[in-house]
């Protein structure tokens, strides 16, 4: 079990926005987080990489009791997991290489070669292989995408987190961050993702949890 939810409340500014929370996330798994906008879905997402305490119950996250957890044990808890943003968080005066380089030396690459060969790899993974040398500007909104997610994937991470991936991408391109993250699902990462987008839980099936009237119904 990669966490575990039980009786879980979460708070945003001083207001309660989900309460009796109990939920699992498993290896393996494709998880929806649905609801209107304002509903805390990624408030929901937050608790998991510890940008937002839980007010009340018990967490685990990768053995991490989110209940206690302190500060300066949150980077090595973020350094299993793979998180990817709406906005894509690109720094937009480096290329390609230098954001996922940046992103190995903050989490322990000290070696250059091992570097190289790692961005390499996880962009074959996402379809970028020649890419590393463009800045962000000169990418599509797909192609920064998935950028991002080969980001996500630098430290092979149990469990993947993707705050709406392709709410800012066409059909077409949100289609290919889709496949890619059920990719990285069947290759044995948990996948738990927010999304408006009804149309991917019934093009890739999985475990949905729908935000509701203040509490969190799994269907």
């Amino acid at each position: 079990m990669l966490a575990k939810y039980e009786q879980v409340q979460i708070n945003q500014d001083e207001r309660t926005i989900l309460s009796d929370i109990n939920l699992e996330i498993n290896e393996e798994q494709f998880i929806y987080i649905l609801g209107e906008v304002g509903c805390g879905k990624t408030s929901l997402l937050k608790t998991i990489y510890g940008e937002l305490p839980i007010a009340a119950g018990d967490a685990t996250v990768l053995d991490n009791d989110m209940a206690r957890i302190r500060p300066r044990q949150l980077p090595k808890l973020r350094r299993q997991l793979g998180i990817v943003f709406q906005d894509f968080q690109l720094m937009r005066d480096r290329t390609v290489d230098e954001n996922l380089s940046f992103v190995l030396r903050a989490t322990g690459w000290k070696k250059k070669i091992d570097r190289e060969r790692r961005i390499i790899e996880v962009l074959e993974q996402v379809g970028l292989p020649d890419k590393t040398r463009h800045m962000p500007f000169e990418l599509s909104g797909g192609e920064q995408q998935r950028v991002c997610i080969a980001r996500a994937l630098l430290n092979s991470p149990k469990l993947l987190l993707a705050d709406e991936p392709t709410a800012n991408l066409d059909a077409e391109n949100g289609h290919r961050v889709m496949e890619l993250l059920n990719n990285i699902r069947l290759q044995g990462t948990a996948v738990v993702m927010t999304t408006h987008n009804e149309q991917w839980t019934r093009e890739f099936p999985g475990i949905i949890w729908r935000c509701k009237e203040g509490i969190i119904i799994i269907e």
